[in-house]
């Protein structure tokens, strides 16, 4: 059982966490299109991601509502202009900040708390995983369609570079 403390904090503090994952992001050159953005946009592109993992820790993972969340994500970047592997290394720093939460503050205030944070981590690796899975999946799916709908490139030409054979399947 999860610790009502931290899916509480996890929710009501969203915008703490997305104001330490922004922090991250400046520090990151090569995160070009994020840096591009301003503060107040960066914590909003972020904040949401914080009560979806809180109510993941407390329910249960539910691979539909991450899946839809994710997929989503990854194709509003698609039209954003971001590279894909600036979308992956930024979800990537918001596990970083979820994680040092864990460790740093939310760990040590007892010892039951510590061994609770073992199997957290594990679970936040997981959402943070499949949510890796599911962006990528939305990004494909958006680049696939504005490919042969805007840019009409062939489906012959698209099968050969798209080769998942999961686009617009449903789970």
């Amino acid at each position: 059982m999860i610790d009502g403390a931290l899916i509480d904090t996890l929710t009501l503090r969203s915008g703490d966490f997305a104001a330490r994952w922004k922090a991250l992001i400046r520090k990151s050159p090569q995160l070009k299109h994020y840096n591009a953005l301003d503060d107040g946009a960066l914590i909003e592109a972020d904040r949401p991601f914080y009560p979806l993992l809180a109510r993941t820790l407390d329910r249960g993972l539910d691979r539909s509502l991450i899946g839809g969340f994710f997929v989503k994500l990854g194709k509003e970047r698609v039209l954003d202009g971001f590279p894909l592997s600036e979308v992956i290394y930024g979800l990537n720093l918001a596990e970083e900040v979820v994680i040092e939460y864990l460790m740093t503050e939310f760990a040590p205030e007892n010892t039951m708390r510590m061994y609770q944070s073992i199997g957290i981590l594990t679970r936040v690796a997981e959402f943070f995983l499949l949510g890796s899975f599911y962006v990528t999946r939305g990004f494909l799916e958006k680049t696939y369609t504005r490919m042969s709908s805007h840019d009409q490139v062939s489906e012959e030409l698209l099968k050969k570079y798209f080769t998942d054979d999961f686009f617009f399947k449903k789970e």
